[in-house]
């Protein structure tokens, strides 16, 4: 099995839950030494280590965390060190299975408020010393010495396990401004761990919930090059009935999760409170998302023997790739296709957009992963009874690699010709939780195959005679909270065959100008049609601001909107904050793709009237 470093260098791992939590909910009271457990009630812990595997864990910690000679003697246990730790290794493997790795869980021994004396150092080491040989000798994978709020106790402890040839993680607490009990900014805690090099991969954990821990790993990120694991709370606890309960929800954890992952945090788990309903949601969402889960490599049309066929250029494939080539704007509005089987109402929406010049409709697959009428469907339906060509998003979540070609296909001998293929969003964020998500490819990997197919050969290799002539759209995201990332996401899909790009609905047109220029400086140079969203009132603007990913509206705008006092100001004011935007980028972009926010078709009119 690879070593903790080499698959965080792969991928971000999935760390187990709360274990305190968990034992409590199970009846066990507080002045109970959690950790003699192991001993007198393995099934228990083994129990709960095996539904935070269950879960999709990817590291199991042991039951340990208090397991040192000074802390068990408070409970007349210290003559039973070394069967505990024993025994909490041997509960935690057997749960992890031959896939996951379990992690020495190794807490402080000063508390929060005490001070740390150099004087006391040697006997500190000794103590910890004493649990670490043990857990080492009985096969942890690496030790995790987490909650520490005296970086020069963390250091200490790490040095110790340092002798014992593991792996070492140290994890700190910081308060929600990002200082530990002492008054020590996290900056300077991680920069301090960065510069040991008996430590080999920093964290966060306990004190706050997912909101402020995002906060801190995001100042904490900036000061190292190790990895960097974050471990929340699920939010604050609040009594109810005599019971402390944290009141934060699985998606509301796992949100803040996805956040962490994609500003480049590598490991992510829950501290108090959490659960493995916690972490089942998290590792669900996680694991399925691009760059995390294991896509199929899509070689490129030119690695197979070149059949003999006529690519059709982007000028010929449709209208709306005319228009482009020429260097003239293009314009297309979003409609949402319907919940239910009746498409009038979408075609007369549509009808609509065509008798004011627009030149495409967008439809979207399954937003928000929302099951409605099909989007093929009801882009054949607009094509056929409208008469106005439609650009249909195409994501990967639904439909193996099989299925996707047969789509493709099926479209394109359909009458299809404009395809923005995307990734889409994990099922875990829609109305159907518990279905699965696919995810053969990312958007990178489906744009090589549609730009295969284009040149006559299909996923397996076979030759498509005659090919397709697809035109290929891709995503962006200007404002993505790791833009390096996404840059290279980005040059990726135009490097696989991209066309042209739709972005995210655009609110700071200096982030997207940012964005094209770094693009183009790597050649990454494609037409981009730049996303417009009129916004109808603060309350729809604070909801995309903080639930919908991708998207970011300066606190500017939120103060602008904040002034409409009325429904029909609201409006107002977001069409023209819209035009705005869209002046502001004109000579910059290729066009624009203007959102009808609640299906209101006027807006997105009005915007570019």
């Amino acid at each position: 099995m690879k070593n903790i470093l080499e698959r965080l260098t792969e991928h971000p791992l999935i760390f187990d839950g709360a274990m305190g939590t968990m034992i409590y909910s199970k009846g066990v009271f507080i002045n109970t030494c959690y950790e003699h457990l192991c001993v007198t009630n393995p099934k228990l812990i083994a129990g709960i280590h095996q539904e935070y595997a269950d879960a999709g864990a990817d590291v199991i910690e042991t039951n340990t965390f208090g397991a040192n000679r000074l802390k068990l003697t408070g409970h007349g246990l210290a003559d039973q060190l070394e069967a505990i730790n024993r025994a909490a290794v041997r509960l935690a493997r057997n749960a992890a299975g031959p896939d996951a790795l379990v992690a020495g869980s190794v807490g402080p021994i000063l508390k929060s408020a005490s001070v740390f004396l150099e004087s006391k150092a040697g006997e500190l080491a000794e103590i910890f010393r004493e649990q670490i040989a043990v857990l080492a000798d009985e096969g942890v994978d690496f030790f995790l010495f987490e909650t520490f709020s005296h970086v020069q106790e963390a250091q200490l402890a790490a040095k110790v396990a340092k002798e014992f040839g593991r792996p070492v993680f140290v994890s700190m607490t910081a308060g929600k401004e990002g200082k530990t009990v002492k008054g020590r900014p996290i900056e300077q805690i991680i920069q301090t761990l960065e510069n040991d090099s008996n430590v080999d991969g920093v964290g966060l954990n306990c004190g706050v919930g997912p909101a402020a821990a995002y906060s801190n790993a995001e100042r904490a990120l900036p000061h190292t090059t190790k990895p960097l694991v974050v471990m929340a709370n699920a939010g604050l606890p609040q009594e109810v009935d005599g019971r402390m309960i944290y009141m934060a929800s699985p998606e509301y954890f796992t949100e803040y999760a996805k956040r962490m992952i994609q500003l480049g945090v590598r490991g992510v788990g829950g501290c108090c409170g959490t659960t493995p309903a916690d972490i089942a949601t998290m590792a669900k969402s996680i694991k399925s998302m691009t760059g995390v889960k294991q896509h199929i490599a899509i070689a490129r049309h030119d690695d197979h023997e070149a059949p003999e066929v006529e690519v059709i250029p982007a000028a010929e494939k449709c209208g709306f790739g005319a228009k482009l080539a020429r260097g003239e704007k293009v314009t297309s509005v979003e409609i949402t296709p319907p919940r239910s089987i009746d498409l009038k109402p979408m075609l007369a929406q549509c009808r609509t957009c065509k008798e004011a010049g627009i030149d495409a409709i967008n439809i979207p697959d399954g937003p928000r992963a929302s099951a409605r009428i099909s989007p093929m469907v009801a882009a054949l339906a607009v094509e056929r009874e409208v008469g106005i060509e439609t650009v249909l998003h195409y994501c990967c979540r639904d439909r193996n690699l099989i299925g996707m070609q047969s789509d493709l296909l099926g479209g394109y001998a359909g009458g299809l010709r404009n395809y923005l293929i995307i990734t889409g969003d994990p099922p875990k964020l829609g109305d159907y939780p518990d279905s699965t998500a696919v995810f053969d490819v990312d958007a990178v990997g489906l744009t090589q195959v549609v730009n295969n197919l284009n040149h006559g050969i299909d996923v397996g290799g076979n030759i498509i005679n005659p090919p397709t002539g697809i035109l290929i759209g891709v995503g962006a995201n200007p404002c993505a909270v790791e833009p390096e990332r996404e840059l290279q996401h980005y040059l990726n899909k135009i490097n696989a065959g991209a066309e042209y790009a739709i972005t995210q609905p655009i609110f700071d047109p200096e982030a997207l100008l940012r964005f094209m220029d770094a693009a183009e400086e790597k050649g990454g140079s494609i037409p981009v049609v730049a996303g417009v969203w009129p916004l109808v009132s603060l309350r729809n603007a604070e909801f995309l601001a903080n639930e919908v990913p991708g998207v970011e509206i300066p606190d500017a705008i939120l103060e602008r909107m904040s002034h409409a006092k009325t429904k029909e100001d609201g409006r107002a004011l977001g069409i023209e904050i819209a035009r705005e935007i869209c002046e502001a980028i004109s000579d910059r972009v290729a066009g624009y793709q203007v959102s009808a926010p609640f299906g209101i078709v006027d807006l997105a009119l009005k915007v570019l009237a």
